[in-house]
């Protein structure tokens, strides 16, 4: 076995349905007393919800988080924070607002709760992210890893099938890129294996059911694997390629992912043998990129990045800022490559 190095990242997981009821608990464990609930205005009922449980401890609600987590969002969420005095975070919702939890940890220093009700992922690991001028800025920090992560699959029984669906592939590229990263183990990669293959298996059951329990409770715990494996490996390719589009282009998160991550798996995989078994093991398919291409498009996935709004023109934006910035990825990549990329993925042709 080849040498290599895992380091488990510091924090705790509670996971089972109704475990938001602890919520309390958890608090307690961190030695808080003054908890802000942040949200997304959509999800202000959830955040009134969670303060409610807090008791005394709670400080309010916060319901303006934003996709893509603007600058000035967080900046008025902070002093906001500073002003009620709290010292804790519970970030009740998706990746946004873990986002606007993690970018007021960054230079506050507040522990964060986070109760996810997607499948983003964003609460497994110490990766931030902000976007100023229509330019996404990301980066690694131990400070903005939630220190307690409490999964209750009942929360998102509501979560509408769409959203689910590509917030599940949003997960599903984390492994897939977790699995190829040069900070790869054997113990990441297992956990990435079972993260692809029990979320591609709860999404044709959500799709069908919504209220699936096991669906719902599969993918929050595929979404928890495949969080956690890119905490702790080395981003590549395709989250390069979507934080561009997202923050140039305004494009929605989870869709954009969902519509890379077949173009960039075909690109990748052929140039990584254990990765392209893994997934070829977790698809039940020989051709990974295909199969997910395919369940995608059973599953009623935008079919391209042009059906989401990113405008034509904008695929030289996007080659200009990837070449800019270095990235780590598995084979080189080209100016070429890159146009080839985004030219099917913008047009929604096959990947190959």
């Amino acid at each position: 076995m080849d040498h290599f190095l895992y380091e488990a990242l510091p924090m705790r997981v509670r996971f089972g349905d109704n475990s938001l009821e602890e919520l309390p608990a958890e608090l307690g464990a961190l030695g808080a007393s003054t908890a802000l609930v942040l949200t997304t205005p959509q999800q202000a009922d959830l955040g009134e919800q969670v303060n409610g449980l807090l008791g005394r401890a709670g400080a309010g609600v916060y319901p303006h988080a934003a996709m893509h987590v603007p600058v000035a969002t967080v900046t008025a969420a902070r002093e906001h924070a500073a002003r009620v005095g709290a010292d804790a975070l519970i970030c009740a919702g998706g990746g946004s607002t873990t986002g606007l939890g993690k970018a007021i940890a960054l230079d506050s220093d507040l522990p964060i709760i986070a109760v996810p009700t997607t499948y983003a992922g964003s609460e497994m690991t110490p990766i931030w992210g902000m976007t100023e001028e229509s330019v996404k800025r990301t980066g690694r920090n131990l400070r903005v890893l939630p220190r307690s992560v409490v999964y209750d699959p009942t929360l998102t029984v509501g979560l509408p099938v769409g959203i689910s669906v590509t917030s599940g592939l949003n997960a599903v590229a984390h492994a897939v890129e977790a699995l190829y990263a040069p900070d790869a183990s054997p113990v990441l990669s297992l956990m990435a294996a079972e993260g692809v293959a029990k979320m591609l298996k709860a999404l044709p059951r959500i799709a069908g059911d919504p209220a699936d329990a096991t669906g719902r409770s599969d993918a929050l715990y595929a979404a928890w694997l495949c969080g956690a494996v890119l905490g702790a490996t080395t981003m590549g390719l395709h989250h390069k390629l979507c934080h561009i589009l997202g923050g140039t282009f305004d494009l929605p998160h989870a869709e954009t992912h969902a519509i890379v991550l077949p173009y960039v798996m075909a690109f990748n995989l052929q140039s990584s043998p254990d990765a392209l078994r893994a997934m070829e093991k977790a698809t039940g398919s020989d051709s990974p990129a295909t199969a997910v291409r395919k369940l995608e498009r059973s599953l009623d996935v935008p079919p391209s990045l042009a059906a989401i709004g990113m405008p034509e023109d904008g695929i030289d934006e996007v080659v200009r800022q990837a070449v800019d910035a270095p990235y780590s990825n598995p084979r080189p990549v080209t100016e070429s490559d890159l146009v080839g990329l985004l030219e099917a993925a913008f047009c929604g042709s096959e990947p190959e």
